[in-house]
């Protein structure tokens, strides 16, 4: 299968405190050769973009109950401004935490679009574990 991309960049807003909040832009993807992953880009104003890959799974989870018990969590919600739909996404690692929210619609769409391309349950259909496993082998 050639690899395909599916990409959406997207304002979220970084939750500083309940009074105070920050835009940020972000680009998901999520690419058939990495089936089970999203990728997600931070942009924050760095030099560099703060990068952040976790299994597909969360977000379809996560738009209708809370879900991730590790450094990545995600749950549905209502905005701090106007009570639209949102997922909220908390990261944590060793560099600190961070509350974000993103829009509930716009993750949707992105997320029905990969889910189109690669259903539930199929992604083990495109890993190709035999030519890695053939080489493995071969070394010894």
């Amino acid at each position: 299968m050639m690899r395909t991309v599916v990409e959406r960049e997207l304002t979220m807003k970084l939750i500083v405190s309940a009074e105070r909040h920050a835009p940020v832009t972000a680009r998901l993807r999520y690419a058939t050769d990495d089936p089970f992953a999203v990728h997600v880009d931070f942009h924050c104003g760095a030099d560099r973009p703060v990068h952040w890959s976790f299994a597909r799974d969360l977000l379809v989870e996560g738009r209708f109950r809370a879900c991730g018990p590790g450094d990545v969590r995600v749950w549905p919600g209502h905005g701090v401004e106007g009570g639209a739909p949102v997922m909220l996404l908390a990261l944590s690692s060793p560099c600190g935490d961070a509350l974000l929210e993103a829009p509930a619609g716009e993750v949707a769409d992105w997320l029905a679009h990969t889910l189109r391309m690669v259903p539930r349950g199929r992604e083990g259909e495109l890993l190709d574990l035999d030519g890695p496993l053939a080489e493995l082998l071969a070394l010894e």
